[in-house]
């Protein structure tokens, strides 16, 4: 298959180039950068450099494809002048557009856990409108919504608080189970649905692990030589204020607590639960534990 990428070579780019290489397909990947074109040729692949925000170009490099992925790349949540939800809506939009121009008929579509909600998910919101977007296009037209559950990654700014407070919070409740996901479980994912046969729109969900935040305490704290590493619950506002101190965009930062409260109630995960995925990725926690303790020893 001939198969066009967004997201050029980050943490989920990078494993799906090499499987669909290894697999013999023919992939074009989308970066900015244009300093990635060596690394993407390396890879055996073939770069496409410009920018999502220009629908000609996605257009361009979609026109070549038997199937497209496409994803929102991360935000700037420190950027006081960012509106992250119009800025969803306009790659949703830019998408819509190259997918209807360019006439590929198979679109695998990065989203997230937590879009079947169109309000209280925080800055997950976007993802909402950009699954809304793309079901708006016409029938023959088969897309699969990738709903990754959390990045074990969104962990790694805790490193700071482990070593200089000894514990690690937000505003969740210790006994809360939450789920957790790879990058290369995703990526395995998006492989397997962007080269099988797909009709109509569907959402799958991706998951590595489920574990309670006192759990999650326990295995990092074992993995940095601190046994007795400690969750500690904060409430909303505690939470809000420290992210708004570390420079965080207000109105970001807001989102970002309502997203955690969600996960604290539950509500975030009412859909997931009840579509969970029969199988499970092969990353799990103890295994991330293992990036942790290395991004806490080089603090």
């Amino acid at each position: 298959m001939k198969i066009t990428l967004v997201g050029s070579l980050g943490h989920i780019g990078r494993p799906l180039t090499q499987e669909l290489v290894q697999k013999g397909h023919s992939v074009t990947v989308i970066s900015s950068n244009a300093e990635r074109q060596k690394d993407i040729e390396a890879m055996e692949a073939t770069a496409a450099i410009g920018s999502i925000e220009n629908v000609d170009f996605i257009t361009s490099a979609f026109t070549v494809a038997d199937a497209v992925f496409c994803m929102v790349p991360p935000a700037n949540y420190f950027d006081h002048n960012l509106d992250l939800l119009a800025y969803y809506k306009n790659l949703g939009n830019n998408y819509a557009q190259a997918i209807t121009q360019s006439g590929v008929k198979k679109v695998v579509n990065l989203s997230s856990i937590g879009a079947h909600m169109k309000e209280g998910n925080g800055i997950l919101q976007g993802t909402f409108y950009v699954e809304s977007i793309l079901n708006a296009l016409p029938s023959d037209v088969a897309i699969t919504h990738i709903r990754p559950t959390e990045f074990y990654y969104n962990l790694l700014p805790q490193v700071h608080s482990a070593k200089e407070n000894g514990f690690i919070a937000s505003n969740i409740r210790g006994e809360v189970v939450n789920a957790w996901v790879s990058p290369t479980d995703i990526a395995s994912a998006i492989a397997e649905e962007i080269t099988k046969p797909l009709a109509g729109h569907k959402v799958r969900y991706v998951v590595s692990d489920e574990i309670t935040y006192n759990a999650l305490a326990k295995i990092l704290g074992e993995s940095i030589g601190n046994p007795h590493l400690k969750w500690v619950t904060l409430t909303d506002d505690q939470l809000t204020e420290g992210l708004k101190a570390a420079g965080m965009q207000p109105a970001i930062a807001e989102d970002m607590t309502e997203m955690y409260a969600a996960i604290n109630s539950g509500l975030l995960y009412e859909h997931y639960n009840q579509h969970k995925p029969k199988k499970m990725g092969t990353v799990k926690m103890k295994d991330f534990a293992q990036d942790f303790a290395e991004a806490y020893n080089q603090l």
